[in-house]
């Protein structure tokens, strides 16, 4: 959280510098696939605006991954740079960008209340192993591509509408067992080949969120 806030921060006082330097400006706040934010915008040119911006936003939920039911978070945490290709007389542009990538999926077992287990193919009782915790996280720098529609009202107000994808590339899976350390030495001479086998599933799981659909909505005020 701390991570977030620092980045909304520097996001928060780059557009009040731009807005004290520059008239074409426009800021504004968003929610969408990749969080709640906040994102300023700069008009280079009449056909191309330059975008900064920050998201965040925790989502949980619940389900089964690699035969293993888990309560997952989605802590999506990332801040971006993006070129907006306008169309003459039109709404419609088109979006080109890099993000500085901090999503990732926490998970972490569901309680089994003492039953086994099924990791790599072998049964472990939970009482042996403790509760499994899996972290996937993905390249930190992505492109993004996309398309938008902006509208606004008399200059000033504007809503703006985002669809694209963030390749977010092939994910990286760690996982642990929180009882290992205290299992004893067989159970752990077994288990520790086991977890690298369920961590590979897993991974191979996860790569179904390399490509990350966005769609956002956006109300703008412009300076």
């Amino acid at each position: 959280m701390r991570k977030s806030i620092t980045k909304f921060a520097f996001t928060a006082l780059t557009l009040a510098f731009c807005a004290t330097a520059n008239a074409d400006l426009g800021v504004g706040v968003k929610a969408g696939t990749l969080g709640l934010g906040i994102e300023g915008r700069w008009k280079a040119l009449p056909w191309l605006d330059l975008r900064l911006g920050a998201n965040q936003y925790d989502f949980s939920t619940n389900g089964s991954q690699a035969g293993i039911d888990y309560d997952t978070t989605l802590a999506m945490d990332n801040y971006y740079v993006t070129g907006n290709f306008r169309f003459p007389l039109s709404p419609f542009r088109v979006t080109a960008g890099l993000y500085s990538n901090g999503n990732e999926l926490q998970m972490t077992s569901q309680d089994t209340g003492g039953n086994d287990f099924n990791i790599g193919g072998i049964n472990f009782s939970s009482d042996d192993i403790g509760a499994l915790q899996a972290i996937t996280s993905f390249e930190k720098t992505s492109p993004y591509f996309g398309v938008g529609y902006d509208f606004e009202i008399f200059g000033k107000v504007g809503l703006n509408l985002d669809f694209g994808v963030l390749w977010q590339g092939e994910p990286n899976v760690s996982l642990d067992a929180t009882g290992f350390d205290t299992a004893p030495p067989l159970v752990q001479a077994v288990l520790a080949p086991a977890l690298e086998i369920e961590r590979r599933e897993l991974e191979d799981e996860m790569s179904d969120y390399k490509a990350w659909p966005v769609v956002a909505l956006s109300f703008v005020y412009n300076f």
